[in-house]
C-alpha cells in the first residue's frame, strides 16, 4: 500500500511533467530542496465564488425574489415593461425619496409590487458602454448575498446594452473568501433578464460571459497564496483553464530551456527561491484573423516578491502575492478571447518566477546577462519586475515578430504618485500604438494615462560596471523602468508598457472586493479585438 508521502510525491510528478517541468533543476540553485507544498499537503481547498445562471425572457416573469430596475430618468421605468401597479408605486416611492437618476445612484424598496426587494439603480443620460457595465457591477456586489432569483428589468434597452449590464452583473459576484470556512447561507437564485429580444442573449453569449469568466479566473489566481500558487502551479492552472479550447497551444519554458535561451535575468530572480520559475506562453489564432503576426501580451509574474536580499518591509509584505497580476491579466485577455472564438491572432507571455532571499539569491551589485546578451548590473533586488520581462519580452519578440507588443506589470510604487488609483501609466515610442490603447482603456473603463518615455532616462539607468542597472537611484521611478524594459525590445516593433501596480490590487469598493481587480483583461481585450495594424519602425514618439 502506498503511503500519503508516496501518493503527494506521485502527484507532484504527473503535475510537473503535465506542465513541462522536471523534478531536476540547476544544481546550484535547485536540486537539493525539498519540493514545495501543494494543496493536498496542507489541507486547504477554495471555494470559488458560484455565478448565477443566467437565462433570458420577453416579458417579466411573476413577482418573486429581486427585481432590478436600470433607468437614467423617471421615464425610463416606464419603458421597462413593468405592470401599471407596481410601476406607478415605483415613481411614487422613488419620488418620495427624491430619488435621483444619476450614474452610481442606487434605491432598494421592500415589498412593493409583490416583489421581495425592487433595486433601482440610476444611470448617466449618455451612459458609455463602460457605465452600464459598471451599474451592472454595482448591483452584482449589491446583491450578491441576497438569496432566491433575481430579475434584470431590461426592456427597452438595446442588445448591447443589455449584453454590458449582464456582463457587469457578473463581475459583481465576485468573491475572495476562498478559504473561509463559515458556512454560506446564501442560495442565490437564477437571473432572468427580460429584453426586447431574443437577439439580447446572442450577444451576451458570444462575448459578455467569456469575458466574466475570464476575470473570475484572473482574480481568483492573483488572489490565492503563494504557497498555493507559484510558478509551476501558474503553468497547470494556465494548461487547465484552456483545455480543449480551439486555436490554442499552450509552451512552457522551464528552467533547462531556459538556461539554453541565455535568459539570465529570470533565472537571476528566480535563484533565491526553492520554486524554479517559468516562462508560460499561450498562443490562439482564431478563425478569420486579419494578422499574420500575433499581438504579444506580456505578463510580469512574480507569485510571491520578498524584495529579495533588498527586502521589503513586514508591513504589506503579504500583499505581494498579488505582483503576478500582468501575468495573470494577459492570460485572462487570451482566455477571453479563446473562449469566445474571437477572429484575433494574439499570444500572452507570462514571466513567471518568485523573488526569494536566500543564500543563493542575487545581490545589489551583481552582473547578469539577459537572453539578447545585454548586460544588467543589480542596483536592488527588489526591481525584480523588469528583469522578468526583459527576458521575456525578447523571447517574444524574437520568437513571434509580433504586430506589436504591450507588456503588463506591477511594476513600480511611483506610478500611483503621480496618478493616484484612477489610471494607470503607459509609457510607449510608437504614438500610434499608445493612440489605441489609450482609446482601449476607456472604453473598457480602465482607463490609463501617458506618461513620458524620455530619452534622458537612459543616463539614470547607466551603470559603470554593466550596460545599464536595474534601479536604486532616485528619479521618476516609473519612467526608469520603461526605459529599461524598452532596451529589450526592438526598436522597430511597436511596443507600449503598462505599468498597473496602482490599480491592481487593493481594498475592496463598491465595484469590486478587496483584493485583485482583474485589471487588464478589460482593456487588452478590447484592444485586441480592435487592433489597427502600427507600422514597423523605429519609435521617436513618447515625450
Amino acid at each position: 500500500m502506498q503511503t500519503t508521502q508516496q501518493i503527494t510525491a506521485v502527484a507532484m510528478a504527473a503535475v510537473l511533467a503535465a506542465t513541462g517541468f522536471s523534478l531536476a533543476s540547476p544544481a546550484e540553485a535547485q536540486t537539493r530542496r525539498d519540493a514545495p507544498a501543494t494543496i493536498a499537503q496542507i489541507g486547504a481547498q477554495p471555494r470559488y465564488a458560484v455565478l448565477r445562471d443566467v437565462s433570458f425572457a420577453t416579458a417579466l416573469p411573476a413577482a418573486a425574489g429581486t427585481l432590478v430596475v436600470i433607468a437614467a430618468s423617471e421615464g425610463d421605468l416606464a419603458r421597462r415593461g413593468l405592470d401599471t401597479a407596481t410601476h406607478s408605486a415605483l415613481v411614487s416611492a422613488l419620488r418620495a425619496a427624491d430619488f435621483k437618476y444619476g450614474a452610481r445612484k442606487s434605491l432598494s424598496l421592500y415589498g412593493l409590487g409583490g416583489w421581495d426587494r425592487i433595486h433601482v439603480l440610476g444611470l448617466a443620460s449618455e451612459a458609455e458602454p463602460a457605465d452600464l457595465q459598471t451599474a451592472g457591477t454595482l448591483a452584482g456586489r449589491t446583491l450578491m448575498s441576497q438569496s432566491g432569483p433575481l430579475t434584470l428589468a431590461a426592456q427597452g434597452l438595446s442588445n448591447d446594452a443589455v449584453s454590458e449590464i449582464v456582463t457587469g452583473l457578473g463581475i459583481g459576484q465576485y468573491r475572495v473568501d476562498f478559504y473561509n470556512t463559515a458556512e454560506r447561507k446564501t442560495e442565490a437564485g437564477a437571473i432572468t433578464v427580460v429584453a426586447d429580444s431574443a437577439e439580447a442573449e446572442a450577444h451576451y453569449r458570444a462575448r459578455g460571459a467569456h469575458l466574466v469568466e475570464a476575470i473570475h479566473w484572473t482574480r481568483n489566481i492573483s488572489n490565492e497564496p503563494a504557497n498555493i500558487v507559484y510558478p509551476q502551479v501558474f503553468a497547470e492552472r494556465t494548461r487547465a483553464a484552456f483545455a480543449g479550447v480551439p486555436g490554442v497551444t499552450v509552451e512552457v519554458l522551464d528552467v533547462a530551456a531556459m538556461e539554453r535561451l541565455g535568459m539570465g535575468a529570470i533565472l537571476g530572480v528566480g535563484r533565491g527561491s526553492a520554486r524554479p520559475p517559468a516562462i508560460v506562453a499561450v498562443r490562439y489564432r482564431g478563425q478569420g484573423a486579419t494578422t499574420e503576426a500575433p499581438i504579444a501580451l506580456v505578463g510580469k509574474g512574480i507569485t510571491f516578491d520578498s524584495g529579495g536580499i533588498s527586502i521589503k518591509p513586514s508591513a504589506n509584505m503579504g500583499n505581494m502575492k498579488m505582483d503576478m497580476s500582468g501575468a495573470a491579466g494577459v492570460v485572462g485577455t487570451v482566455l477571453a478571447l479563446a473562449r469566445s472564438g474571437a477572429p484575433v491572432n494574439v499570444v500572452a507571455v507570462a514571466a513567471v518566477a518568485e523573488n526569494m532571499p536566500d543564500g543563493n539569491a542575487i545581490r545589489p551589485g551583481d552582473v547578469l546577462t539577459a537572453m539578447t546578451g545585454k548586460t544588467i548590473e543589480i542596483g536592488s533586488t527588489d526591481a525584480e519586475g523588469r528583469l522578468v520581462l526583459a527576458d521575456a519580452i525578447a523571447w517574444a519578440d524574437t520568437t513571434f515578430n509580433p504586430a506589436a507588443i504591450i507588456d503588463v506589470a506591477t511594476l513600480t510604487g511611483s506610478v500611483g504618485g503621480a496618478l493616484g488609483p484612477d489610471y494607470a501609466g503607459l509609457f510607449s515610442r510608437h504614438d500610434a500604438l499608445a493612440e489605441q490603447v489609450v482609446a482601449a482603456g476607456k472604453a473598457a473603463g480602465e482607463p490609463v494615462w501617458q506618461l513620458p518615455l524620455n530619452p534622458a532616462y537612459a543616463s539614470r539607468i547607466s551603470s559603470p560596471i554593466a550596460d545599464m542597472k536595474n534601479g536604486g537611484e532616485p528619479g521618476p521611478g516609473a519612467g526608469n523602468g520603461a526605459q529599461f524594459i524598452g532596451n529589450f525590445v526592438r526598436p522597430e516593433t511597436p511596443w507600449a508598457h503598462i505599468d498597473m501596480a496602482n490599480v491592481a490590487y487593493g481594498g475592496g469598493n463598491d465595484v469590486k472586493p478587496a483584493g485583485s481587480a482583474g485589471w487588464s483583461v478589460r482593456l487588452l481585450e478590447n484592444l485586441v479585438r480592435n487592433f489597427q495594424p502600427v507600422a514597423h519602425e523605429k519609435g521617436e514618439g513618447g515625450h
